[in-house]
């Protein structure tokens, strides 16, 4: 679904004690690789456990094989985890699974394992595991990115603002997005402990410093909060003028002294780019014309997968384009109204055809309307 220029990173983890614990499998793509590692650092030993964290494909798609290579290891997962093997897989687990509940623990040795449920983080049969005697947090999907390792496994060892937060954000904003609220159920339950380190099944491990870092930006995407100020204009165009007119705002915007401006062809940038920088900015402009008397399709569908993300707390602005019927302004207008906490910033603007330098005008009062917002 998401364009991965860097590639991706499935992390699997295991503990060896006095019991052996493998936390989570990988994607069938890398299986070969997988187990071989599996083998190099078990060393000859038996595996005693399998956590199942998270039951989606991309990291449950080995556990079949794992119980064919260790007979008698034993699947730790939740009912929903357990009724999810069924859906997906035909082996009979029946002699190896155990099921755990909210707080059970179980012990390897000199490390404990104890399991918290977050359910819809995001999947239904999610939960996370902590590690008690080192404060370990196994965070199945949360606090993942995109982006595979280059060597340094740990986020300090990198210039993670250069290039990986955006990665981060785009993965959690359009993965995780939808269940905000979940999310911050999780950090309530977390609250308590103490955290060294994060482990999560995609991207890099969090230690240190990094750890209130990563924890504060998901504070804010999970509140829907913007991380700080600026505008996203995103526009549609059929033959160049609902361009024209997004770049003579994005001038206007620039020379009242606004930063951070980010402009998007929606039929040219993969949504995922844009959505991100939706949840990372306070403020977004909308533009698109009217197509088959309905909105610019691309348009139509990045806003829909904008309210099924849940994306709120926003300052929008919308400009429309039409030859002959409009369509697109009140199209657009009805979505961000039916969205929570979208204010409508200044005046709507339909243009007919193109911008005429009689409503130039427009524009600037626009311009000035977000200007004026930036400080509300």
């Amino acid at each position: 679904m998401f364009p991965l220029p860097n590639g991706v990173a499935y992390n699997s983890y295991l503990i060896n004690d006095e019991k052996t614990a493998l936390l989570d499998t990988v994607d069938a793509a890398i299986s070969a690789e997988y187990l071989e590692n599996i083998t190099h650092a078990l060393n000859g030993r038996q595996l005693d456990y399998l956590v199942i964290n998270h039951m989606e494909p991309d990291h449950c798609a080995n556990i079949e094989e794992i119980l064919r290579r260790y007979p008698s290891v034993k699947v730790i997962g939740n009912p929903k985890t357990f009724q999810f093997f069924r859906q997906y897989y035909t082996m009979d687990m029946s002699d190896n699974y155990i099921e755990v509940k909210e707080g059970q623990e179980i012990c390897l040795g000199s490390h404990t394992l104890r399991f918290y449920m977050a359910p819809m983080v995001h999947w239904p049969e999610v939960m996370v595991t902590y590690e008690t005697s080192k404060g370990i947090l196994f965070s199945a999907d949360a606090f993942g990115a995109f982006g595979a390792i280059s060597g340094n496994i740990f986020a300090d060892e990198l210039e993670y603002d250069s290039y990986f937060l955006d990665e981060a954000r785009r993965y959690y904003t359009n993965i995780v997005g939808r269940y905000g609220n979940q999310v911050q159920a999780l950090f309530k339950k977390l609250s308590g402990l103490e955290i060294n380190m994060i482990c999560g099944l995609h991207g890099h491990l969090w230690r240190g410093d990094m750890i209130p870092y990563i924890m504060d930006k998901y504070d804010k995407w999970s509140k829907y909060l913007p991380e700080k100020k600026g505008v996203v204009l995103a526009y549609g165009s059929m033959y160049g003028n609902t361009e024209n007119a997004v770049n003579a705002l994005a001038v206007k915007l620039a020379q009242r002294g606004i930063k951070d401006i980010r402009v998007y062809d929606v039929s040219k940038t993969h949504p995922s780019y844009i959505i991100s920088d939706i949840f990372k900015y306070s403020h977004v402009v909308f533009a698109a014309p009217t197509y088959n008397m309905n909105l610019y399709f691309p348009m139509d569908s990045l806003i829909r997968e904008l309210a099924v993300l849940n994306i709120s707390n926003r300052k929008v602005s919308l400009i429309g384009n039409h030859t002959w019927a409009s369509a697109a302004l009140k199209n657009m207008t009805e979505m961000i109204s039916n969205m929570k906490n979208m204010e409508i910033v200044g005046t709507p603007i339909d243009i007919k055809s193109s911008l005429r330098e009689d409503r130039e005008g427009e524009l600037d009062n626009l311009a000035d309307a977000i200007y004026e917002s930036m400080d509300d």
